[in-house]
């Protein structure tokens, strides 16, 4: 036999690898089935889904049942991977086909998840499997809260929006005095008041009057326009102490007999007069408005105070106020007094209109010596700008009188204010 012959062809060997196909095929089939349930698997796993959010408590469970199904499908994969190799590596014994079973026990993994909540058992993974994935910041609060933020964030830093406990939503301005906490400062079952504008807004809310919160002491911060009355530099009543004397000109009362009407104002008892009751102060003609009390006396003399006080505002063309202080010191009753105690309304706020009349002149003491300076309203806005003639000598009123009106003002005078250098002059 000639040694070049051709070597004996295994005539087998094609019909081995037409066997060997179809296992291959399979294999390779349950390896990639085995990869898309575990891309699958992991991206379920990490797809935020803000419309149905999962309790945070079952969401651990489900991501370690997700975990468990594709670590067996993929064991699967490798258990059929490492059958078909051991039977290629063998000539004559030929396995069973095992690849099937495998990937038919691989495809309920697949419906892992659909699983009860109770029977979902935990993955046995280490912790840190689970800490990997960070949980987002929409999975971890509530529907309501993330469309309340959402709605602050597109509203802007000047609204906020605020969910009632019935279910309504409430769109809330905010003034530039509160503070720019976001909406996380934002209380979900009210509307946001600092307590600083709570305050604030209680004090606007007072009333001026003579004691309390509302007192003198705080008459500024009542109202802007009562600023005058803590920063003014020529306030009264003042104490009344060194003046001037010099040749004053006299006063000139062009007081007569007047119809009037008697008033509660809640602060004193005020009385408002008919036109035609002026005074003549250094040649200016000042036109009478109305008259009333304050007990005790404002206007001190030297320290000295009186029992009452009686104020006469006048004003001239030009609306300037002109103020005469005529003091009431305890003593003998007085017709005119009594007259207007007698046409008091019996209630607060209303005037009542006498049907008799009044001398004005009444109101006057014989001596008309005076003091003048400049000074300011005694009652909020405590206006500046107001000519004050004090005379010099008081009135009197019975004590009787004294105390009818101590039942309804028992205190209404303003304390003292600094004179702050200011000229006072003194008729001789």
């Amino acid at each position: 036999m000639s040694s070049d012959a051709p070597p004996a062809v295994d005539a087998a060997a094609p019909a081995r690898a037409a066997r060997f196909t179809p296992k291959l095929l399979i294999v390779a089939g349950g390896g990639a089935l085995a990869l898309l349930l575990l891309i699958g698997g992991v991206t379920w796993a990490l797809w935020p889904t803000p419309e149905k959010p999962k309790s945070a408590r079952a969401r651990p469970a489900q991501v370690g049942a997700v975990h468990a199904a594709a670590a067996s499908a993929a064991a699967s994969a490798t258990a059929t991977e490492l059958a078909a190799a051991s039977a290629a590596s063998s000539p004559v014994a030929e396995p069973a086909v095992a690849a099937p079973p495998n990937v038919a026990a691989a495809q309920p993994a697949s419906t892992a998840p659909s699983a009860p909540q109770d029977e979902i058992q935990p993955a046995r993974q280490p912790a840190e499997r689970h800490e990997v994935r960070p949980v987002a910041a929409a999975e971890a609060e509530a529907p309501l809260d993330r469309l309340q933020r959402r709605l602050g964030e597109v509203l802007g830093p000047k609204a906020a929006v605020n969910a009632a406990r019935n279910g309504e939503w409430r769109l809330v301005a905010r003034t530039s005095s509160v503070s720019a906490a976001g909406p996380a400062a934002v209380p979900r079952t009210g509307v946001p008041v600092a307590t600083a504008q709570r305050a604030d807004a209680g004090e606007r809310a007072l009333h001026w009057g003579y004691e309390g919160r509302g007192g003198p002491q705080a008459w500024g911060k009542l109202k802007p326009e009562f600023s005058t009355c803590a920063i003014g530099k020529r306030q009264s009543p003042i104490d009344i102490r060194d003046g001037v004397a010099l040749d004053l000109e006299p006063l000139k009362f062009d007081y007569r007999p007047s119809r009037f009407g008697v008033i509660d104002t809640g602060h004193t008892v005020q009385v408002n007069l008919a036109p035609g009751n002026s005074i003549d102060i250094n040649g200016r003609r000042y036109e009478l408005q109305q008259f009333h009390f304050h007990r005790p006396s404002e206007e001190r003399i030297n320290g000295r105070q009186f029992d009452m006080v009686v104020h006469l505002l006048h004003k001239n063309a030009e609306g300037r106020p002109a103020m005469v202080a005529v003091l009431l010191e305890r003593g003998a009753a007085q017709a005119l007094r009594q007259t207007v105690w007698n046409n008091l309304a019996l209630e607060q706020g209303e005037e009542a209109t006498a049907r008799a009349s009044i001398d004005l002149n009444d109101l006057l003491p014989a001596q008309r010596g005076y003091y003048t300076y400049m000074g300011s309203l005694t009652t909020p806005p405590c206006s500046e700008g107001v000519l004050w003639v004090v005379l010099q000598q008081p009135m009197q009123v019975s004590g009787a009188q004294i105390d009818i009106f101590s039942r309804l003002y028992p205190m209404n005078a303003r304390p003292i204010q600094q004179a702050s250098g200011r000229l006072i002059k003194q008729s001789e």
